[in-house]
């Protein structure tokens, strides 16, 4: 009789299912299997699992075992601990990880050519390079040997036609080459160098650690941590390390190669199929030894992981909201535990829970205290729009544009900063008082100039900026309110209308690619003058910027994220940290209308220490995280009376106990998104080990959602619209 197995599938069920198993050998969990499911076959994994007590001749068959490495033990706890963390099917989770359905197979062999030892009818000099550089035994793809001999394609074909090179069929090479740990080790400090001999170290010993690296802006965080991995490729294990924004890669990926010869495997979204294919399979055969990616990196299936950084730890993009709710970093450090790596956090403004594990001694903690070399810190200074206020219209305060003149003078690069895209976030009618709103959120359209529509930023939806009110018909009398980046360019423009002026917005135009190149003219000093949002405040680093100015340091502060403060201190401190990374004078400008602000007062003074004091201390006094847990459930269905009965009825059925509560349902702040009527319930636990057995007690009380209805947990929101 045939034996049956568990097979976990990539679909939203909490559970694995059974299925006969007819392949050669043991079955072994893991392993990456063909199914059929209905009328469709679908990869999945055997599962660790008992089967069901089911006579095998019932079952449907395992149509076919891949050639491809299993799933490693410790990957299979992670996608099952992921699972019950986020309350979400294990299914989903392993959804994560099987990305590439055509890795699953070895890549085909490739075509080479090489020297069969037969001279051509007629020697030139192009071909004699050729035959000298083939004659050494080896394998040549046609290209790599053209591009080595210093010749043209024809002169391969030539040769080939001739009978002095011959086809055959090799392996697929590795997507990347093995990065050199001695390739370019740099002079470090002697602070740097202490920090780094010890990550060394914990790479070397490949013992569950971590690490929380707090250092300045430009202090040299990234050459320590380059140090560990450089220790863990010496030692033949794998490094994954994670980067919150794909703009951020190129710049990585350039001072990758400088330091190890190579660049390291890249894993986003901007990837082509094809080599996103190459990649998983290279990580799963353990021929890549580096790779670095976005946060979908983290379930790439590594065959011997010895290292993870996350770098930017404190950074929201991070956190996933879309079908398994998880932060990329906490989860991090989890994979790390299973796979016995250390793990390093590094951040200039690191979160609140992460630095209060390392006060409280459960992370190593290394504060860098200085920039590298001769470079110093900007002097930051508060700009009160009470006093100064800009012309009528405008939003650049005098000083601001004094100290931007300055820099121009001086051949010196400025930034300013507007985490607010487009060119208005409002836009009305001065007659009739008529706001454009989104026909399926309930947001307002955001005002893009440069292409002359009204979008919103929610959902995408877009229209063009009619010419007359759509409600009373007036013509041009609709007014933009506020502005956004396009709107202080145009400012930028009228004011020094020689300088070269460049706006840096996600949705410009142009993809990672033009995103890339943008970033690096602003590098060579190819403009004078950046315009630009969150994307230009972390990980570059811009040689001739001088003059940093914030145009509306009070965003985000008036609103009611318990995060607010903490995002808003490391949001600014980022920016106003992107100036005077090469040495010389340099100022951060901080234009205000809340100059006596905690956060404001905190960065405009250079004392971290106080604000993170500060915001300790009330997080501690409000049982917010990390020394209270929070949960979110959100309610949605296509129509509100739908979603909010069911919230309630969900509200009823919540179980009464001793150090958990409950707030709402209230609407959310984004009450319609996707057409989509949605509404909040809030959970708050004393303790962490309270919340999960709760949650899952109330949960199973809970009415069944049924039609349009739809309940998403967040387990430790980060966002609370």
């Amino acid at each position: 009789m045939s034996p049956t197995v568990s097979v976990l599938l990539p679909i939203p069920v909490e559970r694995p299912y059974t299925y006969r198993w007819e392949a050669e050998g043991e079955p072994v969990p893991g392993q990456i299997v063909q199914v059929p499911l209905g009328n469709r076959q679908v990869a999945g994994c055997i599962w660790a699992h008992a089967p069901d007590d089911v006579a095998p001749d019932k079952l449907k068959p395992v149509r076919r075992v891949f050639d491809c490495p299993p799933l490693t033990e410790s990957l299979q706890s992670f996608i099952g601990w992921v699972a019950r963390y986020t309350l979400s099917p294990p299914g989903m989770v392993l959804r994560m990880v099987l990305r590439a359905p055509g890795a699953y197979e070895p890549l085909p062999p490739h075509e080479a050519l090489r020297s069969t030892g037969l001279e051509p009818e007629r020697m030139t000099a192009a071909r004699s390079r050729v035959l000298s550089l083939a004659r050494d035994g080896g394998a040549w793809t046609k290209s790599g040997l053209a591009h080595a001999a210093g010749v043209s394609l024809g002169v391969i074909t030539g040769l080939a036609e001739q009978g002095s090179l011959e086809t055959v069929m090799i392996p697929a090479g590795p997507v990347v080459p093995l990065p050199d740990p001695e390739y370019g080790r740099p002079a470090l400090s002697e602070e740097q160098r202490s920090v780094a001999g010890d990550l060394s170290g914990q790479a070397e010993k490949g013992e569950f650690v971590v690490s929380l690296v707090d250092g300045v802006t430009g202090s040299g965080k990234t050459e320590i941590y380059f140090e560990a991995i450089a220790a863990a490729v010496e030692a033949g294990r794998q490094v994954l390390i994670l980067l919150p924004e794909i703009a951020l890669t190129s710049t990585f990926l350039d001072r990758f190669e400088a330091r190890f010869g190579a660049r390291p495997g890249e894993w986003h979204s901007d990837i082509s199929p094809k080599k996103r294919e190459q990649l998983w399979r290279q990580v799963a055969t353990g021929e890549i030894r580096v790779v670095a990616g976005a946060r979908s990196a983290l379930f790439l299936p590594f065959a011997d992981l010895g290292l993870i950084i996350v770098d930017e730890e404190h950074d929201p993009a991070y956190k996933q909201e879309d079908r398994v709710f998880y932060h990329a970093r906490d989860m991090a450090i989890v994979r790390g535990q299973l796979s016995k790596a250390p793990v390093i956090l590094a951040s200039a403004t690191p979160s609140i829970e992460s630095r209060v594990n390392a006060d409280r001694g459960r992370y190593h903690y290394y504060r860098l205290e200085s920039r590298y070399g001769d470079a110093v810190l900007p002097d930051i200074h508060r700009i009160d729009m009470k006093k100064y206020t800009p012309p009528r219209g405008k939003f650049i305060s005098p000083v601001l544009h004094k100290a931007i003149g300055g820099a121009l003078e001086a051949g010196q690069q400025s930034l300013l900063f507007l985490n607010r895209r487009g060119y208005a976030p409002l836009t009305l009618c001065r007659v009739c008082g008529h706001r454009f709103q989104c026909p399926n959120c309930s947001s307002w359209l955001v005002e893009h100039r440069f292409r002359r529509q009204l979008q919103c930023h929610h959902c995408g939806h877009a229209e063009p900026v009619p010419e007359a009110c759509p409600e009373c018909g007036t013509l041009d009398h609709l007014v933009a309110c506020g502005p956004g980046v396009e709107r202080i360019a145009e400012e930028v423009y009228g004011a020094f209308p020689e300088a070269r002026t460049l706006v840096l917005s996600s949705d410009l135009g142009g993809g990672v690619k033009w995103l890339r190149l943008e970033l690096d003219a602003i590098a060579k000093g190819e403009c004078d003058i950046v315009i630009g949002t969150q994307l230009v405040a972390k990980g570059h680093h811009f040689p001739l910027m001088s003059v940093v100015g914030v145009i509306d340091a009070d965003l985000g502060l008036a609103n009611g994220d318990p995060r607010a403060a903490e995002r808003t201190f490391q949001l600014l401190s980022q920016v106003t940290g992107r100036a005077g990374r090469s040495g010389g004078a340099s100022a951060g400008y901080l234009q205000t209308y809340q100059p006596e602000h905690p956060v404001i007062a905190a960065i405009a003074a250079g004392d971290r220490e106080a604000f993170y004091e500060r915001e300790i201390a009330a997080r501690q006094a409000t049982g917010l995280p990390p020394f209270g847990r929070l949960a979110a459930v959100i309610v949605s269905a296509a129509n509100r009376a739908e979603a909010e009965s069911h919230a309630r009825a969900m509200r009823k059925a919540v179980p009464v106990t001793c150090g958990v509560s409950v707030l709402g349902p209230a609407e959310a702040p984004l009450a319609i998104l996707r057409e989509r009527h949605r509404f909040r319930l809030l959970v708050h636990a004393e303790t962490p080990a309270q919340l999960h057995h709760w949650f899952r007690d109330w949960l199973n009380r809970c009415p069944i959602a049924r039609g349009s209805l739809k309940v998403q947990v967040d387990i430790d929101p980060m966002s609370f619209v």
